[in-house]
Order: structure tokens, then sequence, then C-alpha cells
């Protein structure tokens, strides 16, 4: 009898619901013989409990959910990877929802969250401004946990990387390796990430008061075809006004912009040193190795996961903590080469 339901397994074994009620959920309050009797029965009518409409019925559910910016960049790979690793080991699942980086999108996976009630959610958001559809969910009393992103609130966690100083490493090594027109590439600047990355480099530039002069070329979105039509702007431009470095908000942009170097039949770093950031597993990888921030990925995941459950665990007595961890420049063969920069 497939699909039977928890009456006819009642029925069946000749106890009450509530008796099997109490073999699913709580079978040493049953005496054995009893219990074998519902065990037997459920086994026979091939009974499968409905744990989503338990979990709903109790007002919570085993189900973390995470939405990021670009389920397509590994950067979010490697962050969903260390979140799963600590929400399997508590005996729930990961849900990976992917913004797109779009906030009408990321507004529906909200709402389609607090409505399957899941245990909490960890979010990279779209924007940096109000954020009324994650007020919503924590006064529902879902966690909410910001992941590479820090927050003002005190109502909520965060993990982050301090991506200002990230900017800074990438540029001050630009500027030892003596070059003095530098490109940053990125965007949009409305990713608090991008926009925080490019203050870290404008403010090295400033200080070290050489006279060096930073671009700024916007990019659309954070992939490898955005790095390659931003590189062939700056590389229309006059020999003389051309940039001798590039600084990419992130490793898909970097990438592309070697490929675009590249193609041209110029030399990586001879005739355009390029740092990225995030050092993603390709970044090693790619034909001229790719120098990068690199960020603790998987740790950024795993914490974040903890700050969750912990959070879902205690409730009201849970103190927020906002967590920031420190970037480490990574030099490979794309910008270290001694090299003399046109003048």
């Amino acid at each position: 009898m497939a699909g039977a339901n928890i009456k006819q397994v009642a029925r069946h074994a000749g106890v009450s619901l509530g008796t099997v009620s109490n073999v699913l959920n709580r079978p040493d309050s049953v005496a054995p013989a009893t219990r074998q009797r519902v065990l037997d029965a459920i086994t026979e009518l091939g009974y499968v409990r409905n744990d989503s409409a338990r979990q709903l019925r109790a007002g919570h559910s085993r189900t973390v959910a995470i939405v990021v910016l670009d389920v397509a960049n590994p950067f979010f790979t490697d962050v969903v990877r260390g979140a799963e690793q600590v929400v399997e080991e508590a005996g729930a699942m990961l849900v990976v929802c992917n913004s797109g980086g779009d906030n009408a999108r990321e507004r529906r996976h909200l709402e389609l969250l607090e409505e399957q009630r899941v245990r909490g959610v960890l979010i990279t958001p779209v924007g940096h401004g109000p954020q009324p559809q994650l007020e919503k969910l924590i006064d529902r009393g879902i966690p909410v946990v910001l992941v590479d992103r820090g927050t003002g609130r005190a109502s909520r966690c965060s993990v982050a990387v301090d991506d200002v100083l990230g900017g800074r490493l990438a540029m001050e090594h630009l500027l030892d390796q003596g070059h003095q027109r530098i490109a940053y590439l990125g965007g949009p600047l409305s990713i608090a990430q991008v926009a925080d990355r490019h203050a870290g480099a404008a403010a090295a530039v400033e200080e070290r008061g050489t006279g060096a002069e930073l671009q700024v070329a916007v990019t659309t979105n954070l992939t490898v075809v955005a790095g390659r039509r931003a590189a062939e702007q700056l590389l229309a431009l006059p020999a003389r006004q051309r940039p001798t470095a590039v600084f990419c908000a992130n490793d898909l942009i970097a990438l592309g912009v070697l490929q675009e170097v590249t193609a041209r039949g110029l030399r990586v770093p001879g005739d355009v040193a390029i740092v990225g950031y995030d050092d993603i597993e390709f970044a090693d990888a790619a034909a001229v190795p790719l120098s990068s921030v690199r960020q603790p990925r998987e740790q950024l995941g795993r914490t974040a996961a903890q700050l969750l459950l912990e959070e879902a665990e205690s409730g009201d007595t849970h103190r927020h903590r906002h967590v920031v961890f420190q970037p480490e420049l990574v030099v490979r063969r794309s910008s270290e080469q001694p090299r003399r920069v046109r003048r």
C-alpha cells in the first residue's frame, strides 16, 4: 500500500495515533513489543514520514539557505563548500540560491525562503543600502548571517574580509614595481566589495604621492567576458595613455584581461602587469600564473554557518558577532617580473 498515512499505520497496528507519533519521535517512551508492532506496520504499508510538514508545524526546518551573487564564480563555490561542511555535520541540508546580482531576484528568493521557514539564511546581498527583506526574516525569528560583507547592524552576524586592505595591498605592490599608470577594473561599484577594493587602491595611490595615475573602468559584472571587454577599451588607448598595470576586482575579470592582452601579442607582465582578487584555483593554473589577493574562501563559509547555527540553537540569548579576516597578497608571474616601465 504505497502512500499510506499515519492513520492507516495506527489502524493496522491496532494502536492510537499518539502511539505511532511516539514511535516516530520518542521511541524509548513506547513498550518494545508495541514499538515493534508499529514498525512492522510502517514497513508493511510503505509509510514514509513527512518531515517537511512536521518541521513546519514545529516552526523550524533542517534546511539552511545560502544566497550568493554568482553561482558560476569559483569564489562562491568554495564559500558554499565551507558552509556545507558545517551544515551537514549538524544534520541539516544546505540549499544554494543564485541572485545573479539582481535585486528583484534576490528579493524573490528571500520571500520563498521565508515561506519555507528555513532554519537560517546565509547571504551576500546585492546592494549595501537598506535591506527590508532581511529585517523581515529576522523579525520572523529566522537567523541571517551576511557572508563576505560587513554590517553596521547589531541585529545580525557577519563574516567578511577587509577588502579595503586587500585593495591597498594590491596597489602598493604595483606601485613598488614602479608603475605610474594603473587601471582598476570591476563593477558595478554598487557591489560593496568592488567599492571597498577600489577605495583601498585609491588610498594607496594618494598616500604614496608619487604622481601615479589610477584609471577606473567600471564593468557591468564580474566575469571573464567583462574583463576581456574592459581590456579591449584600455588597449585601444594611445601608448602613452595606456596603463602599464591593471588591478582587477576579482580573478575572473583578471583572467579576461590576461586572455585579451596575450591574444594581442603583448607580454605579461612586460607590457601589462595584472593583479586579481580572490585567488581562486584558476589563478595559479593560468597560462601566466596570476598574482591575486587571497581570501580564506572556505573559512568564510564555515564561520558564517557556525554563527548561523549557534544563533538558531540559542535564540534570543545569542550574541551577534562580526568576524573580519585579513587578506593576503600572493605574488606570481603576472606582476612580479622586474621590468622597465614606459614613461
